[in-house]
C-alpha cells in the first residue's frame, strides 16, 4: 500500500523557518514528479512547488519564490521543502503529492495542476505567528 507521510509542521513566529519532510513507502517514486500544495482555512488547496523527477528543475508559486526551496533524495524516498521568512498567509496545512507516471518535465507550470498527480498526504500544520 503506498502512502506519503508528511512531518516536520509546527507553530513558528513571522520570519522563522521550517522544513517539512514527505516521506513515500510502498512504491519508488525516484521516477517520478513530486510536489508540494497546502490550503488555508476558507481557501481552496493551492500549489507551492514542484520538482522533476531527478531534482534538476524545480518550480514555485509566485508567492513562495525565493522564500521556500524544494528538493529531494531519490535513495530515501524523500521530498523536502525548506521555508524560510515565513509570513502568517503562509498558514496553512500543506500537503505532499506524487506523480505516478514517468513523465518527462514539460513545464513547471504543468505540475502546478492538482490532477497532475495521483497519490496525496494526509497533511501536516503550518501555523505562522504575527
Amino acid at each position: 500500500q503506498v502512502s506519503l507521510v508528511e512531518s516536520g509542521g509546527g507553530l513558528v513566529q513571522a520570519g522563522g523557518s521550517l522544513r517539512l519532510s514527505c516521506a513515500a513507502s510502498g512504491r519508488t517514486f525516484s521516477s517520478y514528479a513530486r510536489a508540494w500544495f497546502r490550503q488555508a482555512p476558507g481557501k481552496e488547496r493551492e500549489f507551492v512547488a514542484a520538482i522533476s523527477r531527478s531534482g534538476d528543475s524545480t518550480y514555485y508559486a509566485d508567492s513562495v519564490k525565493g522564500r521556500f526551496t524544494i528538493s529531494r533524495d531519490n535513495a530515501e524516498n524523500t521530498v523536502y521543502l525548506q521555508m524560510n521568512s515565513l509570513t502568517p498567509e503562509d498558514t496553512a496545512v500543506y500537503y505532499c503529492a506524487a506523480d505516478s507516471h514517468p513523465r518527462p518535465w514539460y513545464s513547471g507550470s504543468y505540475y502546478s495542476r492538482g490532477d497532475v498527480y495521483e497519490y496525496w498526504g494526509q497533511g501536516t500544520q503550518v501555523t505562522v505567528s504575527s
